[in-house]
């Protein structure tokens, strides 16, 4: 099998021992790009040779990409087909499995799990498929059923993420088995949240902040919360389970908002919460101008710096959104600070952060520092999957 797939080689100049030692990736200016390479179809599988013609690894391979091949499998006699596939979600079930008691968490968090480009959230017998990479989108139908063999009988793929764009792919999403009804209960943290599956944002619920969520919740007994960035009430409604006397939760989306009102009720706590919609920085100054207080204030706002370009307008944007937040802090109160940038490091997004807090003319100690949780990985050889940083600081009075 392997000696009918097409073959890619190494330029002299590039090492392979990183590749054979874990790295992901392979660039295109890594790579012999001549007439015959170019020409091999997106999505295809190839193997990858050193420069001395020999195996490295079982690779997709996407030409047009700057990203040009994707690890597969350093076993170049492998063959990517349904039983492999099936071993990959496996190895990442038995994890989750081993995490959590209920089945609602991401599955499959791409290179991390051995299946690059691909992101799997489960909702209970129903899996949302994101397929970032041609290799992938063209095998939607064997990732369907080998999610089915597992206990997943509805999938649906999600072809909303902005990478589909880089890797020349639509952005059609489908029902590709079963069937999907209202907005599906996760329980998570002692709340219940609602998920839309098909009108959401992303695969319709954020399984990475889960920990943080727990977190925040010990600091939330009998504390007034805002939540901004709220999306559907994730910090509000963990917050409310760990105890708060009341949370608001603040929004631009409507519908999102409409999620976390159901979510609230759903889990009985729907008499402390209320909802905000509009701009969060117009809110947050607004909020400040009436001369709000809150003991615990949570910010989690979207990527603001998506990509290295964006890298100083973002951090920027986080600066500003600490400066804005760190007034409603309540003396001796909490403020959560939130960054989702894959271009933004720790150490940045931790100086920015405290630029804002110390331009507002507070004082604070950083009691703890949150990532995602387990169910999100992190490939070792790949900063990008370290991509959630939490603050949480305690503002001095």
């Amino acid at each position: 099998m392997t000696d009918a797939l097409p073959r890619i080689r190494l330029l002299p100049k590039t090492d392979p021992r990183p590749i054979r030692r874990g790295a992901p990736w392979v660039y295109a200016n890594q790579i012999v790009m001549d007439r015959r390479t170019r020409s091999i179809p997106a999505g295809a599988i190839a193997i990858l040779e050193d420069a001395e013609r020999r195996d490295v690894a079982l690779v997709a391979i996407n030409p047009q990409s700057k990203i040009a091949a994707r690890i597969l499998d350093r076993d170049a006699k492998e063959t990517i087909e349904a039983d492999w596939l099936a071993r990959r979600l496996k190895t990442a079930l038995d994890l989750r499995e081993r995490l959590f008691d209920s089945p609602h968490y991401r599955l499959v968090h791409a290179e991390a799990d051995g299946l690059p480009g691909v992101v799997i959230d489960r909702f209970g017998d129903v899996a949302v498929l994101q397929p970032n990479a041609a290799w992938a989108d063209q095998r939607c139908e064997m990732f369907r059923d080998a999610l089915s063999g597992l206990g997943m009988p509805t999938v649906y793929k999600n072809a909303s993420g902005r990478a589909r764009a880089l890797e020349g792919l639509d952005d059609e999403s489908m029902l590709l088995s079963g069937a999907l009804g209202d907005a599906l209960p996760v329980p998570m943290n002692g709340a219940t949240y609602l998920a839309d599956i098909v009108a959401g944002q992303k695969t319709g619920l954020f399984y990475d902040q889960r920990p943080n969520h727990a977190f925040a919740q010990r600091l939330a007994s009998g504390a007034r919360v805002v939540d901004v960035f709220s999306h559907v009430g994730g910090f509000a409604l963990a917050a409310l389970a760990g105890g708060a006397a009341s949370a608001l939760a603040v929004d631009a989306s409507a519908p999102a908002l409409a999620l976390a009102e159901a979510g609230a009720r759903a889990s009985g706590m729907d008499a402390r919460f209320s909802t905000k919609q509009g701009d969060a920085f117009e809110t947050l100054a607004a909020l400040a101008g009436e001369g709000r207080e809150f003991d615990l204030v949570v910010c989690d706002p979207p990527a603001f710096a998506p990509s290295r370009q964006a890298l100083d307008a973002g951090l920027r944007a986080y600066e500003k959104v600490a400066r804005l937040a760190s007034p409603l802090v309540a003396k001796g109160g909490y403020l959560v600070l939130c960054s989702c940038s894959h271009a933004v490091d720790l150490a940045a997004f931790r100086a920015a952060s405290l630029r804002g807090i110390g331009r507002a003319g507070r004082e604070a100690q950083l009691i703890h520092t949150g990532a995602a949780g387990p169910d999100h990985p992190q490939h070792p050889h790949l900063a990008e999957s370290a991509y959630l940083k939490a603050l949480f600081f305690r503002l001095l009075p």
